[in-house]
């Protein structure tokens, strides 16, 4: 591992019946940072972030986190080591209240069962740390809503409540900010950016505005491959960046 460093993909490469999605990534994210990972459609974003949250093996390649060798484990396994992922569409249980929904999560960390059975005031000793949580992502006037009354942006924010409720020390975000007006993309940016404030985070994400104030970091891919890395200032003004987006389509 480098020094600093929290995750480091080495040489990573996916083929996919002869078709090569990811080809020799490598990838050092650094501790405590916000680092983006962007890209046209079709960069393999999404693959590569299967890859360093085990949701694929790798073809080829090592992934090492916080020094260890994790490249043949399994997504429950580098959970329990504190590297977890926050998925795309919002994982919520849509008929329990959101208090309920960071509740499980706490009990899951906890390494029981969900505990469906139990009684009420077995339960509530959960109480006060899951209404912790949901102070931290500003819903806890929304603690007793069930969660498909939720805005969609809210829905998001107790996503991300129950991502931290598993205590990560880094936290993997797919698309935060998809299909969010903009009212929501605000909130979730300051979320984001106030938790992070003890943790590495990494994170997909289309909105180019919000990569760049937030994220410490960009590795830019481009046809299964790295095509540029830096700060959002040195990223936007790379001749080969601005191609690559041009030539896919994107402003």
């Amino acid at each position: 591992m480098s020094s600093g460093a929290i995750l480091e993909a080495t040489g990573l490469t996916k083929e996919f019946k002869g078709f090569v999605a990811i080809s020799g990534v490598n990838l050092t994210v650094e501790r405590g940072s916000i680092h983006a990972l962007i890209g046209p459609n079709g960069a393999g974003k999404t693959t590569l972030f299967n890859l360093l949250t085990k949701f694929l093996q790798p073809t080829r390649g090592a992934i090492r986190y916080q020094g260890r060798d994790i490249t043949r484990m399994q997504p429950a396994d580098i959970a329990r080591l504190g590297l977890v992922r926050s998925f795309q569409i919002s994982a919520v249980f849509p008929h329990m209240t959101a208090l309920e929904n960071v509740r499980i999560a706490l009990q899951r960390r906890r390494g029981d069962s969900f505990d469906f059975w139990r009684s009420e005031k077995v339960l509530s000793k959960f109480n006060s740390e899951a209404a912790a949580l949901l102070a931290d992502v500003g819903l806890t006037e929304f603690s007793d809503t069930r969660a498909s009354d939720l805005s969609y942006g809210r829905k998001r924010a107790l996503e991300i409540a129950t991502t931290l409720a598993l205590n990560p020390e880094m936290l993997l975000l797919d698309e935060p900010m998809a299909g969010m007006a903009q009212e929501d993309i605000e909130r979730i940016s300051a979320l984001i950016r106030r938790i992070s404030k003890n943790r590495t985070i990494l994170m997909v994400e289309h909105n180019l505005s919000v990569v760049a104030s937030l994220s410490n970091r960009i590795t830019v891919l481009a046809r299964g491959k790295v095509l540029a890395e830096g700060d959002y200032a040195a990223v936007s003004k790379d001749p080969r960046v601005i191609e690559a987006y041009i030539g896919a389509g994107h402003a």
